[in-house]
């Protein structure tokens, strides 16, 4: 049976934790893969096993915040595949160690380089796609393209005791409003922009948190579902269904995978 990405090219953003799951996913359901990360050899990594796997994939090496080399990046990418179908922007930062943290101690430097590295990094991504997008007839599917931005539930659902880093929350909450502002702007032009936030997700990002007895027992009842955090699969199953046709006709959506955390109070 044709998987659920079959011959879709998905530009995915990061090459660790949920990216890495996600683009796992997408070539085991027929995708082909272009992947944008910092880290050479983190990318070189991810290319390399899902060559393994069969899929048609490449990659670029590139600093998400520098505006020519994202364009050069979607202009390579566009140039091997022909078109770009979806785009999941990954790629983030938590801010902490830059000196994030409630607004009384955030650092001017732990501010800017979180909604940088955050905000800036998918405006330029989401210009460069969607100014292809734009220029692509539609596919089959009548949509001349996906995108799926990562949010965080601490966009909308703060828990101060352990995660008051504001600059992050903020820099998530204004990921949630552009990607509806563009879900309203572009569904004319048959393009769908959706967000996935997440709760506490068991990746690179998270090693503060995993290492954490007190957060760890705080999972116990702020992601009840689960009692524990969320593996990176488990986003990353959400993000196939978003980025398929299977979700043809869902734009302007923010989907939580928190296992219960902002319908929870938890308690340590």
């Amino acid at each position: 049976m044709p998987g659920r990405l079959e011959g879709k090219v998905c530009v995915i953003t990061g090459a660790t934790g949920i990216a890495e799951a996600t683009a796992i996913m997408a070539v085991k359901e027929g995708a082909r893969v272009f992947i944008m990360n910092r880290t050479p050899e983190h990318g070189a990594a991810l290319t390399e096993q899902l060559g393994s796997l069969g899929a048609e994939c490449d990659r670029a090496t590139v600093d998400l915040v520098d505006s020519e080399r994202v364009s050069a990046a979607i202009d390579r990418a566009k140039s091997r595949f022909g078109r770009i179908d979806s785009l999941f922007n990954v790629a983030g930062i938590s801010g902490r160690r830059y000196g994030d943290g409630p607004i009384h101690e955030c650092s001017e430097a732990g501010w800017d380089m979180t909604m940088s590295t955050n905000v800036k990094t998918m405006f330029l991504v989401c210009r460069s796609v969607v100014r292809t997008m734009r220029e692509q007839t539609p596919g089959a599917n009548g949509l001349r393209g996906t995108i799926l931005n990562m949010s965080s539930v601490l966009g909308f659902s703060p828990s101060p005791k352990y995660f008051a880093t504001h600059a992050y929350a903020a820099s998530k909450g204004a990921i949630n409003s552009l990607s509806q502002s563009m879900a309203a702007h572009y569904a004319a032009e048959k393009i769908r922009v959706n967000v996935i936030a997440p709760g506490l997700v068991r990746t690179p990002m998270s090693q503060r948190a995993q290492e954490n007895d007190l957060i760890q027992g705080f999972m116990k009842t702020k992601q009840p579902l689960r009692e524990e955090m969320i593996s990176a699969e488990s986003v990353a199953r959400l993000a196939v269904f978003l980025l398929s046709d299977e979700a043809a006709d869902i734009t302007g959506e923010v989907v939580s995978v928190d296992a219960g955390w902002h319908v929870s109070e938890g308690q340590s």
